[in-house]
């Protein structure tokens, strides 16, 4: 990680009330689209947003889930999404500080979901993050990010080279697999931004027990 968690949190709250206008990138907004069409929640599920800044994600998923649960650093863009539910009336999302290994979620978790967050932690971290979000069990991940399919463009980056650290898809994959979730879709929306989608492999002991 090239910034800290604090430093991170006050460059993202100081730009809390323009970010919505500054993500306006075709890429971003399908890269958006995607998690929310892949995280399809039931009626009764739990779903929990990691680094869910301004709600982009959390919002809409709340018209199909029994609650979402927003998790994020920057206490700005927490005030931001929560002005946003209040003004839409959305009363089943909840926002509070955590982070991608300490997500401070109590809940029992069914889907997971992050967007444009995780490339913010170094490859070790992101890492650690994914096997913290596998310890909630939740049957669902799915995880919308700057990531490379191929070498990277610096002439076209969806990230910052001083602050961000993305991943290679192949490093992600891993880090799903290796942290028991079935990588069961890659879209690419870009060959710096794509959406990974994992499922929960059931434990082979229980299912032996079945």
């Amino acid at each position: 990680m090239k910034r800290s968690i604090d430093e991170h949190a006050d460059r993202f709250s100081d730009h809390a009330a323009d970010y919505d206008e500054s993500q306006d990138s075709g890429e971003y907004r399908e890269c958006a689209d995607l998690v929310v069409r892949h995280a399809a929640p039931s009626a009764d599920d739990v779903v929990l947003d990691l680094g869910t800044g301004t709600g982009a994600i959390a919002l809409p998923l709340a018209d199909a889930a029994a609650e979402v649960v927003g998790r994020d650093i920057s206490e700005g863009m927490l005030e931001q999404a929560q002005a946003k539910a209040t003004e839409r009336g959305i009363d089943n999302v909840s926002f509070g500080e955590g982070r991608f290994r300490e997500p401070s979620v109590e809940a029992e978790v069914d889907v997971v979901t992050s967007n444009f967050a995780m490339h913010h932690l170094d490859d070790e971290a992101k890492r650690e993050a994914i096997d913290a979000i596998a310890a909630l069990e939740p049957r669902r991940f799915v995880l919308g990010d700057v990531m490379f399919f191929d070498e990277p463009d610096p002439s076209i980056p969806f990230y910052d080279p001083s602050v961000d650290d993305p991943a290679t898809v192949g490093v992600l994959a891993d880090a799903f697999t290796d942290a028991g979730f079935a990588l069961t879709a890659v879209e690419m929306v870009h060959g710096q931004v794509g959406v990974l989608v994992g499922e929960r492999v059931p434990d082979a002991e229980a299912v032996d027990q079945s």
